[in-house]
């Protein structure tokens, strides 16, 4: 073969990863008109029905519960959990379907910490995020307050904060301090920008994720899924061995 037929050839594509692998989604919004995910049951009997598809054996939704906006209760997500089951299994999808919530730092969050039970899965694990806008304040003591409650928190896809971006030291102290980290699948895709797409790598470099999700919000997300399976760096954090989503 010419050299010129060399720097033309096509590198064949990665082969795709089997989510099966994984098994277990910890971090999804299929409950129907009650956060900025699925709007109505159609459309979580689609998202699941999908997600099963992809080898999924156990979804873990997750709705937002924040003081200002989505101001869910477990009453309220477990209601709505129980629909989503019944509808589930009329469509003949075999896949567990639990519930916990994906709990937003703010003024809120500490009163529900001396006031109330979070919505938790596994082992205690307590999902949170934090603004995508400002570095929050008092970080340190709410997790610390988390901890001796007896809970283990997970910082929901860390790679979505900038203003952390410049000083990778930001997100080894979150280490450093016990927090468990959770990438978001699509952000090795660039969906939600080149950045995080990057920083995501090289957190996965470091070896700094235990859990991987979805955050399925809509199928378009789903869609982005079917493509990322051939992702390298997926496959590096699959193989890493350091995931933990079969232990929920």
């Amino acid at each position: 073969m010419s050299l010129f037929s060399n720097l033309f050839k096509r590198t064949p594509p990665s082969e795709p990863i089997d989510l099966s692998i994984i098994g277990i989604d910890m971090h999804s919004h299929f409950i129907p008109a009650i956060d900025d995910g699925a709007q109505t049951i159609n459309d979580s009997v689609e998202m699941i029905t999908t997600m099963a598809g992809l080898g999924y054996r156990k979804v873990i939704t997750t709705p937002h519960i924040m003081g200002d906006f989505y101001r869910n209760t477990p009453e309220i997500i477990n209601a709505g959990l129980e629909q989503v089951r019944k509808e589930v299994a009329a469509a003949g999808v075999s896949i567990e379907i639990e519930a916990a919530a994906e709990y937003y730092f703010d003024f809120e969050l500490e009163r529900k910490l001396d006031n109330e039970k979070l919505l938790t899965m596994g082992d205690n694990y307590l999902l949170f995020e934090v603004s995508y806008m400002n570095s929050p304040d008092n970080l340190d003591g709410i997790i610390f307050k988390m901890q001796t409650q007896g809970y283990k928190p997970i910082l929901a896809h860390p790679e979505r904060y900038p203003y952390w971006f410049r000083d990778m030291g930001n997100f080894e102290r979150l280490k450093d301090k016990g927090v468990f980290f959770q990438l978001n699948l699509n952000s090795l895709t660039g969906h939600y920008s080149p950045a995080t797409m990057k920083v995501a790598e090289q957190m996965i470099d470091k070896g700094w994720y235990e859990f991987l999700g979805s955050d399925c919000h809509h199928v378009g997300h789903l869609e982005l899924i079917k493509k990322v399976r051939s992702a390298p760096a997926l496959r590096k954090l699959v193989e890493s061995g350091k995931l933990l989503n079969s232990t929920l």
